[in-house]
């Protein structure tokens, strides 16, 4: 998300390095251009304007101070008004009775059903009892994919089979909640495919029968201005607490996110990516304007990890590496692991690199697809040789290259550099026993280069 805006914006940055002080005549240029970025990215104009304006009024005249210099100036103004422009702080749900109800709204097609599951999947990571309950009558398939979602991940299900009052549904899974002692029930609302009387009528009466919690329009990313309507349609007649936005990994623009919240005045609380049913993640105006500004994001980062990665797992590796006990299967768990935190792309762009997308997406393709490689190479060996390297002679990996359909010479250059990566590991674990230190695990890069 925000490629090329975030790319822009870095160029027009950059190009005030030098300059002694932000003035009036050094600044138009720079604005011109950014005014330009934001409306190629599907910014909304009367956003752009006021961002424009915001940042117009703090950078004209204003002196740099010592140890800075006008580019990193006009980076904090910048990051403030982006920070500003997505809704300044993170807000988080409001579950506060027992149980809790969340109202799943948005069209069809915006993911709403794939939401409702992976919030269920985020409560539940979170120590609740999430239910999700499925309330579209309209569309059969969607109250069938909720309850596959729900039982592929061990997650309480509702519904009433022919049951058409979306109202008795909801209060039969009330019912059922309390007996079942889950603590947040999930509404999967009706969507159409586009807003209608009827289904309004529905929702507000749902939303009239019930005490919610939190009322949250789902919005696809991708479609760009056009969610804007959508979200004022909701607001307007059913008062939504917030946003979920989904597909943010597949919309390079991003001016859906940069136009909403100031538009309707309601913050983004939650944000999806991917197809694959991984929990939401709570949105943060700040960090998501650092990766904008290509400053990273490594609280996210280290957030994911913490979440994703197995800390026994990752210790009894990094003793393996230090006592030279590294094999070809541990290697495939480090790689699962780094899977785990996201694609390649998305952990790179909350690295503060300071490089350029073209860079960026060249390491992340060429990591990519080096990590498929490895793993077709380690799937083609026996389970004796992936626990044990030192036994792959000439006839052993001249099998293991037609298995997997590698050169022999790429082959050995891989062993070469996995065996050079133990030695050192070796070494250093040597070197820590001296000092009596421990050394915090790291996941290494990996080695092939081929």
């Amino acid at each position: 998300m925000f490629d090329s805006l975030s790319e822009k914006l870095q160029e027009i940055i950059a190009k005030t390095r030098g300059q002694a002080q932000l003035s009036e005549e050094n600044i138009q240029d720079a604005l011109r251009e950014i005014r330009r970025a934001l409306l190629g990215a599907d910014v909304s104009l009367s956003v752009v304007k006021s961002f424009i304006s915001s940042i117009k009024d703090k950078a004209i005249g204003e002196d740099v101070v010592k140890s800075t210099n006008p580019s990193q100036t006009l980076i904090k103004i910048v990051n403030d008004e982006l920070i500003k422009l997505l809704g300044n702080d993170n807000s988080p749900l409001k579950l506060d009775t027992n149980p809790s109800i969340i109202m799943m709204l948005g069209l069809q097609g915006s993911g709403k059903t794939t939401s409702a599951a992976k919030l269920a999947l985020k409560l539940k990571k979170e120590g609740k009892k999430p239910l999700l309950v499925g309330l579209d009558t309209y569309r059969p398939a969607a109250i069938l994919q909720l309850k596959t979602l729900a039982n592929d991940n061990n997650i309480d299900f509702f519904s009433l089979d022919d049951e058409k009052d979306v109202v008795k549904i909801a209060k039969a899974s009330l019912n059922y909640a309390k007996e079942n002692n889950n603590t947040v029930l999930i509404f999967d609302t009706a969507g159409r495919l586009q807003i209608d009387s009827d289904m309004m009528a529905e929702l507000m009466l749902i939303n009239h029968s019930f005490q919610i919690n939190e009322k949250l329009l789902v919005v696809d990313s991708m479609i760009g201005q056009s969610a804007i309507d959508v979200a004022l349609n909701f607001n307007e007649q059913l008062g939504i607490d917030g946003v979920i936005l989904t597909k943010l990994d597949g919309d390079t623009k991003g001016g859906c996110a940069l136009s909403i919240v100031q538009s309707i005045n309601k913050p983004i609380k939650l944000i999806a990516t991917g197809e694959n049913i991984t929990p939401l993640e709570e949105f943060h105006p700040d960090r998501m304007a650092n990766r904008i500004l290509g400053m990273g994001d490594i609280v996210t980062l280290v957030e994911r990890a913490q979440k994703n990665i197995d800390i026994k797992e990752a210790k009894a590796l990094e003793e393996k590496m230090l006592k030279d006990e590294f094999s070809f299967e541990d290697f495939l768990k480090i790689q699962k692991q780094i899977k785990a935190l996201g694609s390649f792309g998305g952990i790179l762009s909350m690295l503060p690199l300071g490089i350029s997308k073209d860079d960026t997406d060249k390491i992340s393709h060429e990591g990519e697809k080096q990590f498929k490689k490895i793993e077709v190479f380690i799937q083609s060996m026996t389970p004796q040789e992936r626990k044990n390297p030192n036994i792959l002679n000439a006839s052993r990996k001249k099998r293991i290259a037609k298995g997997s359909g590698m050169d022999i010479n790429e082959l050995n250059q891989f062993i070469t550099q996995f065996e050079t990566m133990r030695k050192m590991m070796k070494g250093l674990g040597g070197f820590m026993k001296g000092k009596k230190g421990k050394m915090p695990f790291a996941m290494p890069k990996p080695p092939f280069r081929g």
